[in-house]
C-alpha cells in the first residue's frame, strides 16, 4: 500500500498530483519540501522514488511533531487513536461534540506547555481534531490556540491503521526541521528536487482567515520566497512551485505573472473545497511554477 496524506491540509494537493507528478524528473534520489504541509506530493515521491536524502520542514511545530512521532512511535500513535476511536463511536451526538472541546482544550494545553514527555499524546490529538473539526481546517488565534468547530462527523476514520503504518515505512529516511523554509537552503544542491508549497497568496480578503500558523504570508514574503527560488534555482536544483492564481478574481493582477516571469508558469486546475459556503466550492485554476 502506497502512503499518503494522515491529516486533511488546507490547499492539499491530492487533487493536483497527476499534474504535479508531470513535472518529476525520470529519478529523485534527493528531495527537499520546504512547506511539507499535509505531504500528498512527499508520499507520492517517496512511494514512487525511494529517494536516499529527503529533508522536509514546516513552519507548523504541531504538524512536524506528528510526523517525527509516526516515524518513531507508529504503534504506541495507533493505540492511542485506536482507544479514541472506539470511544468516539459509543457516543451520542452531544457527548461527542463534548468529548471533543475537551480534548481540544487538552491539546491546546500541551500545545503551551510544550512539555516534550507529552509530544505522542499531542501527535495523537493533533490527528483527533483534524479528523473532527470543520472541515480539516487547522487555524489558531492570535494566542496560538487551536480555535476551529466541531464537525460532528459520525463516523470518522480515527486510527487509520494501514495507512500510518505505510506513513512510517517510508518516513524512516526522512530528516525533518521546524521553521522558515530557509532552513532547507544548505540541504539543496544540483541533485534535489525541490517542490514548494507556500501559504497561498488569498484571492479575496475572507480567503485569507486559514492561518495554521501564527505567521500570516504577506505579498513581501511571496517576494522573498521569489528571491530565494532563484538562489537555488542557481544550484541547478530542479524546482516547482504552486501558488494561487490572482487571475481568478483579477485578470489584470500579474504578481505571480511578474514574479516569476523568468520561469515556466503553468495555470492547472483544482476544486477547492475548503469554503463555508457550498456554492463558493469548484474548480478554479492555481499556478505551477517550474525553472525548467
Amino acid at each position: 500500500m502506497n502512503a499518503r496524506p494522515f491529516v486533511k491540509w488546507a490547499g492539499g494537493k491530492s487533487q493536483l498530483l497527476s499534474e504535479i507528478r508531470r513535472k518529476y524528473p525520470e529519478r529523485i534520489e534527493k528531495y527537499c519540501e520546504p512547506f511539507v504541509g499535509g505531504g500528498a506530493v512527499l508520499f507520492d515521491v517517496l512511494s514512487t522514488f525511494n529517494p536516499k536524502e529527503v529533508l522536509i520542514n514546516d513552519i507548523n511545530a504541531e504538524l512536524i511533531n506528528t510526523y517525527r512521532q509516526i516515524k518513531n512511535n507508529c504503534e504506541p500513535l495507533i493505540s492511542i487513536l485506536s482507544e479514541l476511536q472506539q470511544q468516539y463511536k459509543k457516543l451520542s451526538e452531544e457527548d461527542r461534540k463534548a468529548l471533543f472541546f475537551a480534548k481540544r482544550e487538552h491539546y491546546n494545553s500541551l500545545k503551551i506547555n510544550g512539555n516534550e514527555v507529552e509530544n505522542l499524546e499531542k501527535a495523537a490529538l493533533f490527528i483527533f481534531i483534524n479528523k473532527t473539526c470543520f472541515n480539516g481546517l487547522y487555524r489558531v488565534n492570535s494566542k496560538g490556540l487551536f480555535n476551529v468547530p466541531f464537525n460532528n462527523a459520525k463516523n470518522p476514520l480515527l486510527c487509520d491503521t494501514e495507512n500510518l503504518r505505510a506513513c512510517s515505512e517510508v518516513l524512516q529516511n526522512v530528516e525533518m526541521t521546524v521553521g522558515d523554509y530557509s532552513l532547507c537552503k544548505d540541504f539543496i544542491d544540483k541533485d534535489t528536487f525541490v517542490y514548494i508549497d507556500p501559504p497561498y497568496r488569498p484571492l479575496t480578503q475572507t480567503a485569507a482567515f486559514t492561518s495554521y500558523s501564527e505567521n500570516n504570508f504577506s505579498d513581501a514574503q511571496q517576494i522573498e520566497l521569489g528571491k530565494f527560488i532563484d538562489e537555488i534555482s542557481e544550484t541547478k536544483a530542479i524546482v516547482v512551485a504552486s501558488n494561487s492564481d490572482p487571475k481568478n478574481v483579477d485578470a489584470n493582477d500579474n504578481f505571480f505573472d511578474n514574479l516569476y516571469s523568468h520561469f515556466k508558469i503553468e495555470r492547472v486546475y483544482a476544486s477547492r473545497a475548503i469554503n463555508s459556503k457550498g456554492n463558493k466550492r469548484g474548480k478554479i485554476s492555481e499556478l505551477l511554477v517550474a525553472n525548467f
